[in-house]
């Protein structure tokens, strides 16, 4: 009798399998049904809704502390837009206060390192963990600072693959070992660094911005975050092409 119980177990499963609709988006989640073979394009194009819904989780937003406040407006004047993943930690002033205050020292304060050098480490450590977010909008940074839009897209897609400079290239590689097996960082890879002139202070900036966005990149994951449209069409012409 065992068998026979299977079988019907088997066809049953499979006739629910067969009525079942297909999962729809939900306010707040991106669960969606498989894409099908020949299935049209997606309305607005895939990222249509990104700037609707930042992220799977349902947070309701906090009201902005009166530095935040400012900081977004700043953001509107000098942007033009707030960036999402400032609008993904308005649940928590405490939180949002933190990320602005630890990015802003890491990515603007002075450094050793370039401004484009720092968003190089952000780009290439997201292209490692596959960060939709940091991948787009550091994509973006990296496009704006060189003028070259195809070293934005390499960093995105393999640092390797790009003629960099001796400096850059131990830099990334750096970042990169710093990101896939930081256990195995040692001396003779802080000598390296050394070698390709990056001082002590530089090393430790190199780490802690490499460290920062292996946190964020997580988080963005873990939450689905979606980075603003706008991104996708910024710094796409060389900048001896802009007028």
């Amino acid at each position: 009798m065992e068998k026979p119980i299977r079988d019907r177990t088997r066809k049953a499963a499979h006739g629910r399998a067969a009525r079942a609709k297909p999962l729809r988006a939900r306010s707040g989640s991106r669960r969606t049904a498989p894409a099908r073979k020949g299935a049209p394009a997606v309305p607005g194009g895939a990222a249509a809704a990104d700037d609707t819904v930042i992220t799977a989780l349902e947070l309701e937003a906090a009201p902005l502390s009166p530095a935040m406040a400012a900081y977004f407006e700043k953001c509107r004047e000098k942007l033009g837009f707030v960036p999402n993943v400032l609008k993904a930690y308005a649940f928590d002033m405490p939180k949002l206060e933190a990320f602005v205050a630890m990015y802003n020292d890491l990515m603007l304060a002075p450094s050793g390192l370039s401004k484009l050098e720092r968003e190089m480490i952000a780009v290439a450590v997201s292209s490692h963990n596959r960060c939709y977010y940091c991948l787009v909008a550091h994509g973006t940074a990296v496009r704006q600072l060189s003028g070259d839009p195809v070293l934005g897209e390499l960093m995105a897609m393999n640092y390797r693959a790009a003629k960099l400079t001796r400096r850059q290239r131990a830099m990334l590689d750096f970042a990169e070992k710093l990101t896939a097996e930081p256990w195995q960082v040692e001396e003779a890879d802080r000598e390296t660094l050394r070698k390709a002139k990056f001082s002590d202070r530089d090393i430790w900036d190199i780490a802690a911005v490499a460290g920062f966005f292996n946190m964020t990149n997580r988080v963005a994951s873990a939450t689905d975050m979606r980075p603003n449209r706008v991104y996708h069409g910024q710094a796409r012409t060389p900048a001896t092409e802009r007028s």
